[in-house]
């Protein structure tokens, strides 16, 4: 399986940073989205999300919980409010919800490339689901320091790393675990971490010219600090002219090439 560059770097300094294995969280972000960061949404570069409508309807009460039944965004039953495939539907889906309730929504929402539940927010020492998306969407070192904090409860990693797949499975998919092939999934993809992280780093620079998915990555995270670029996966003047604004106002050399440097800065918060 092909997985960009940035998403490899940015488990490698999860990794890092808060000592859970960078294979386990490249693992997890395999199986719950194919470890893609980033879908563009309305212009904007927007992590991957699922809508759950059975924990909307459990934190709604009253007036709030009958208007989200009746415009089809609540239900107690598990599934029965449908979560469109496209992240453009979901994020509409959002929306529509984030009207009525939007804490209620957060915490209803899975967030980025390990699909963490925002209702885990004090769980996972946020101030409040509100700090856990933010955090979500400001960059994909976020959105693995999300699913790293999540991973350390009940050791859930080590479980992982240890081999312990059906008891992984278990805890982190839920008891029907079996029905989904999670175990098997999460199996396979902890062999093909191992791959794609075994191999060196590829720190080839971007510059005017190149094309492909480590563009797109890079315009993203231009967008997400400000830059009003176009996210095509062509590297034009507008983008390097976008990367040489944004390298100077982090104090690194104009060049208007992203090389190893320039993509660790990018992917830092704001």
């Amino acid at each position: 399986m092909a997985v960009e560059k940035m998403v490899l770097a940015a488990a490698r300094r999860a990794g890092e940073a808060t000592g859970v294995d960078p294979r386990v969280l490249l693992a997890v972000a395999l199986v719950e989205t194919r470890a893609v960061a980033l879908a563009v949404f309305d212009g904007r570069a927007e992590p991957l999300i699922r809508f759950e409508g059975h924990y909307f309807d459990r934190l709604l009460a009253g007036p709030a919980r009958q208007r989200a039944r009746a415009e089809g965004l609540a239900h107690p039953r598990a599934g029965a409010v449908a979560n469109p495939g496209a992240q453009s539907a979901r994020w509409r889906l959002f929306e529509r919800a984030a009207r009525i309730d939007p804490a209620a929504t957060i915490a209803s929402t899975s967030w980025g490339l390990c699909q963490v539940m925002g209702a885990h927010w004090q769980a996972l020492g946020f101030s409040s689901a509100e700090e856990l998306r933010r955090t979500a969407r400001l960059s994909v070192d976020g959105q693995f320091a999300i699913g790293a904090r999540f991973l350390t409860l009940g050791h859930l990693d080590r479980r992982l790393a240890d081999g312990d797949h059906a008891g992984f499975a278990r805890r982190y998919n839920g008891p029907g675990y079996k029905r989904n092939r999670y175990d098997a999934k999460i199996a396979a993809a902890w062999r093909e971490a191992h791959r794609l992280l075994a191999a060196p780093a590829d720190d080839a620079p971007l510059a005017r010219g190149t094309r492909g998915a480590a563009v797109k990555d890079l315009q993203a995270g231009l967008r997400q600090h400000g830059h009003a670029v176009a996210v095509d996966g062509l590297f034009g003047p507008l983008t390097e002219a976008a990367l040489s604004a944004f390298q100077r106002s982090v104090s690194l050399a104009a060049t208007g090439v992203a090389d190893a440097a320039t993509l660790a800065r990018l992917a830092r918060p704001l």
